[in-house]
């Protein structure tokens, strides 16, 4: 007679049914102990211990696997798939891929139970779990005999991380927005500066760039993408390095002074500026680039893109659908954003300013080039040595200059002519218009140069601070 092996809850019905049956007790009083609604259940267990004893208590599914169970060459599929072509997503991402390029329906549920059956943990792993985990890594590792299984397990222990805090949200869209630039292995074999934007009150990400470094342009490219798609933000919260508060050495020209740049255009169009070296001042953004560097890089990887033009062309359609899972609805949020204000005047704002000084030969060199001015029909205007002037170059690249209360364009004067006029025909043409714009305050010397100082001022005060 083999021996017969219950759980507590079988045991209990055993002893209730048993103890019934031996002394001819009130079946209504068990019926209540055992929680049954109708007193046929119990003349069924009484039965069944009359003709089969205890082991009829015993499930009837006790050691049979489930139908629906998932095996185990199934299961190494999912590893292998894992560890060879998604192994830098979490166990969402993971799930969402496999339903959508692998045509597998799983629960994330599911998924999470194969792999950490196999030891392989999500990117987002809570603390407690890596904890659990490396502690019986360990012990399997004290018992392991063989270098091999020992070697394996150690590559298996996970190290923990840490979280940025938690701060309340703002209440108004386009209230706060904070910006920063994060340099990575973002796709290819080269590491490459990811700038981008996120609104604080609903965790929007509303603009994103990449460039070879973390530059003015970057965030000029961010700053329009939100002008284009929003209008005014009221308020930039970033660091104090670099683009904002960022004045090259042993430089004193206009171009290297980024900070005066980027805060000149945000003062013309009225977005404030708030910088802070503390990452606990812009957490969201913080998070952000942990969330993007699970997400975006194993998408860029899948889209096999290897060049900054293509992951540019690919962060639009990304962030629509990065947006649409995790951000708050932005239609349910007041929004602050302020007027749009036209292209035309988004490309002239966020312009570089230089300051140069017309040479000898009637001409202004910018860039290692040499420009004339011209008017709006074309022809060269000259100014004699020394005349001082403001070289505009607008976020399209068009270059303009300032002289005196007159704004003109820069044609650039080439080392060779295009054609001879004495050998090669040429018909006529007529002379295109070009367009010059209007005079307006943002290309005022006076007022770039009054900002600047201020600028400079300011940026002695933190450096005093600092020290």
């Amino acid at each position: 007679m083999r021996k017969v092996v219950l759980t507590l809850q079988e045991q209990y019905k055993y002893n209730i049914i048993k103890k019934l049956v031996e002394t001819n007790g009130n079946k209504e009083t068990a019926r209540i102990k055992l929680g049954f609604k109708d007193i046929r259940q119990i003349y069924r267990l009484i039965n069944g211990y009359k003709e089969f004893g205890k082991e009829f208590f015993v499930h009837g599914n006790r050691g049979r696997k489930p139908v629906h169970a998932l095996t185990k060459d199934f299961k190494d599929q999912i590893e292998l798939l894992y560890t060879s072509k998604y192994f830098d997503c979490t166990y969402t991402q993971f799930t969402e891929y496999l339903a959508e390029r692998e045509n597998i329906f799983l629960s994330v549920a599911e998924v999470g139970q194969i792999l950490r059956e196999k030891y392989i943990l999500s990117p987002k792993s809570r603390k407690v779990t890596k904890k659990n985990i490396k502690k019986l890594l360990n012990a399997k590792k004290e018992k392991a005999k063989s270098k091999k299984e020992i070697a394996k397990l150690q590559s298996q222990i996970v190290a923990l991380e840490d979280a940025h805090p938690r701060q309340p949200r703002c209440i108004n869209f386009g209230e706060e927005i904070q910006t920063d630039a994060c340099i990575h292995l973002w796709f290819g074999k080269t590491k490459t500066a990811l700038h981008a934007a996120i609104d604080d009150a609903t965790g929007h990400v509303v603009a994103a760039y990449f460039d070879t470094q973390e530059t003015l342009n970057g965030y000029y490219n961010i700053y329009y993408q939100i002008l284009i798609n929003y209008g005014i933000p009221y308020l930039f919260k970033t660091d104090k390095r670099t683009v904002f508060e960022y004045n090259k050495k042993g430089t004193t020209s206009d171009e290297d002074n980024t900070f005066t740049q980027f805060a000149y255009a945000c003062n013309q169009l009225g977005t404030a500026i708030s910088c802070s070296s503390v990452p606990e001042f812009k957490p969201r953004i913080e998070r952000l680039f942990e969330a993007f560097q699970l997400r975006l890089i194993p998408e860029l990887r899948l889209a096999n893109i290897t060049t900054i033009e293509e992951a540019n062309a690919f962060l639009p359609s990304f962030l629509d659908k990065y947006n649409s899972k995790f951000a708050l609805c932005i239609n349910n949020t007041k929004s602050v954003f302020e007027k749009q204000p036209s292209e035309q005047k988004i490309n002239l704002t966020l312009a570089v300013l230089s300051r140069r000084i017309v040479d000898t030969g009637h001409s202004i060199c910018f860039k290692k080039k040499h420009y004339r001015t011209v008017n709006s029909v074309g022809t060269p205007i000259y100014f004699g040595k020394g005349t001082k002037c403001m070289v505009i170059e607008a976020f399209d690249k068009k270059l303009y200059a300032t002289v005196e209360d007159s704004i003109f364009a820069l044609e650039e004067i080439p080392e060779v002519q295009a054609y001879s006029e004495n050998f090669d025909e040429v018909l006529p043409t007529e002379p295109k218009k070009i367009y010059i714009p209007k005079m307006t305050h943002p290309f005022k010397r006076a007022s770039f140069e009054a900002f600047a100082q201020k600028q400079a001022i300011k940026m002695n005060q933190i450096l005093e601070e600092a020290s």
